[in-house]
């Protein structure tokens, strides 16, 4: 089968991944499941994998075959298999897991001590076929393609994730801050507006992405390169701030905003990332805000994101490239270039 993989660690886009004729997966273990791929989404992390960044954080071995938001049909499954069968169309959880260390029995299925990421450890799914696990294959209703879905494995699962746990702290009335409009943001403001009745500002140099914003659900935008943020939000709060800003670009020029925006007692959540953290311990003490990190989502997150999806609560805006495409929308990604979500799809 035919496979885009990384050889060597880069900066350059343009060479980063080769197609290779690789050997197509077969299960090995009775939990294994083989998915014919029909879409997998390529996502900011995935440049960043190429880059090399992600070596300090997991052990991964090169050549890899990348794609780590990957839907598709079951071909083959393993003996002990009975949630999914041949035929079925599924999206594929990031991660697979083993299902009986702490972690994974508290529903935390991304800290799992034997976690497995295809795409990131193994394996993914920038290929015609993917050997995934029945923990990490949910089932898809008969009117969703899994080429339109496929970026909720990651970009849309990471997003409600993010936004289940900022929901949890607001109230009706309350305003809640969307920091960029882009492939995951695009997602995280229609969750938000989903799933509570808050006043929503997104942030967003692209004027673009503003009015994508409005369209969605956000009641005010700003430009962050022409307005004042900060006197933006204290304007729009009457002084109070936000009770929740979910920061989907996780830039220093982003994260620094937060004492100045957050209402006391609320909390920044960090999902992009390749910036920091550099604020004075002083103005979390004062504000008692907090910053929070958000790594993916539950299995159960995905199953419930699914179901925003079947209800038209949440849409993707997607692009679609063949496989020998693969380093242009990387290119492209690296340059700002695409709007909403690229999806790779295999031949």
């Amino acid at each position: 089968m035919q496979a885009a993989r990384l050889h060597e660690y880069t900066d350059d886009m343009s060479e980063a991944l080769t197609i290779d004729e690789v050997e197509r997966p077969e299960v090995t273990r009775s939990d294994g499941v083989v998915v014919e791929v029909e879409g997998a989404g390529w996502c900011q992390t995935d440049n960043h994998i190429i880059e090399g960044m992600w070596t300090d954080y997991v052990e991964q071995t090169l050549p890899m075959t990348l794609g780590h938001e990957n839907a598709g049909t079951v071909v083959d499954v393993g003996e002990e298999v009975t949630t999914v069968e041949e035929g079925d169309q599924v999206i594929c959880h990031p991660v697979m897991t083993c299902g009986v260390c702490r972690a994974c029995r508290l529903g935390n299925d991304m800290y799992c001590e034997e976690l497995s990421f295809p795409g990131l450890t193994t394996d993914g799914g920038f290929a015609e076929y993917l050997l995934t696990s029945e923990r990490a294959t949910i089932p898809l209703p008969g009117d969703v393609s899994p080429a339109d879905i496929a970026p909720h494995a990651d970009a849309g699962i990471t997003a409600y994730h993010a936004v289940k746990k900022a929901v949890g702290e607001l109230n009706p009335g309350d305003h809640a801050v969307v920091v960029g409009v882009g492939g995951l943001g695009h997602i995280g403001l229609q969750c938000l507006d989903a799933m509570s009745a808050v006043d929503i500002t997104a942030l967003d140099v692209k004027a673009e992405a503003r009015e994508l914003a409005e369209e969605l659900g956000a009641a005010h935008t700003i430009d962050p390169s022409a307005d004042d943020v900060p006197a933006e939000i204290e304007a729009l709060t009457d002084g109070t701030g936000a009770q929740q800003v979910i920061d989907f670009v996780g830039a220093d020029a982003t994260t620094s905003l937060a004492p100045d925006i957050v209402a006391s007692g609320g909390d920044h959540h960090v999902v992009g990332y390749g910036g920091h953290v550099h604020e004075p311990s002083q103005s979390l003490v004062n504000g008692e805000f907090s910053y929070k990190g958000t790594l993916v989502g539950r299995y159960t997150e995905l199953q419930e994101l699914v179901a925003l999806v079947e209800r038209g609560d949440v849409e993707l805006r997607t692009s679609r490239y063949d496989l020998d495409d693969i380093n242009t929308v990387a290119e492209r990604l690296e340059h700002g270039e695409i709007e909403g979500r690229a999806v790779i799809v295999p031949p």
